[in-house]
């Protein structure tokens, strides 16, 4: 059985809803393969525009591992590699990404939803990065750039429960709703961005993954030259007929 279910809107907004409300969408070894599948086939579909990561019930998003998985050592590594595989194909996406955050982002939820692009919170949000708590290594590499480096500390290090109104305070979310129209925000705002050109929202995405390890003089450099190619050799600003 499928915990992942799939809709193509027509403007080729792409829904991925995580589908086990049982467990509040925690995340077991078949569900990330499932996810590493429809991501190495979305990365290569030139009709994509935009992809919403949700969930069929609002109650969460993602609750982080499925700590009841039985696992053997070897299987307890092979999870936490399809982790971090599912996190790198995230970010490797070429199109923007919108996570809709209700109810429990936790640990895992919260990393997949700090690697999307864009965020839309419910009014149930329960935001909260458990790394400490369970003694994991994550946390501080997604997380800092969006906020700064003191309040990711003060988020990773005590594991605190944040709520959509102080998540929007500090930034991580970009547009709030109550939980039941999460979702249908969220495709506002994709409809949004489908309405820009196709490839200037691809070469965007690129521009900013490419220009984080940059320090600002050269992501200056390389943008200027990016705009002088642009007008040189591509379709360039319009302009208006001389005489």
């Amino acid at each position: 059985m499928s915990s992942l279910a799939r809709e193509r809107l027509g403007a080729g907004i792409e829904i991925l809803r995580l589908d086990r409300p049982e467990v509040r969408n925690a995340l077991d070894r078949a569900t990330l393969r499932e996810l590493l599948a429809a991501l190495a086939e979305l990365e290569a579909d030139p009709a994509l525009r935009v992809v919403v990561v949700s969930t069929t019930a609002t109650r969460a998003l993602c609750a982080g591992a499925d700590v009841g998985e039985q696992l053997t050592p070897a299987e307890g590594v092979e999870r936490m590699e399809l982790f971090a595989e599912v996190y790198a194909r995230f970010e490797a996406l070429p199109v923007p990404t919108v996570a809709v955050c209700v109810g429990n982002v936790v640990g895992a939820g919260a990393e997949l939803a700090a690697g999307c692009d864009l965020r839309v919170g419910g009014d149930n949000l329960k935001l909260a990065w458990a790394g400490a708590r369970l003694g994991v290594p994550v946390g501080p590499a997604r997380l800092a750039p969006l906020v700064g480096l003191s309040v990711a500390k003060d988020l990773v290090f005590t594991g605190r429960v944040v709520g959509m109104e102080e998540a929007a305070r500090l930034h991580l979310l970009h547009r709030t709703a109550p939980e039941a129209q999460a979702e249908a925000a969220a495709i506002e705002l994709a409809e949004q961005l489908v309405a820009n050109d196709a490839d200037g929202l691809r070469t965007l995405k690129a521009m900013f993954r490419e220009y984080e390890a940059l320090p600002l003089p050269e992501r200056v450099a390389r943008e200027n030259a990016r705009l002088v190619a642009f007008q040189r050799d591509g379709g360039g600003l319009p302009q208006a007929p001389r005489g």
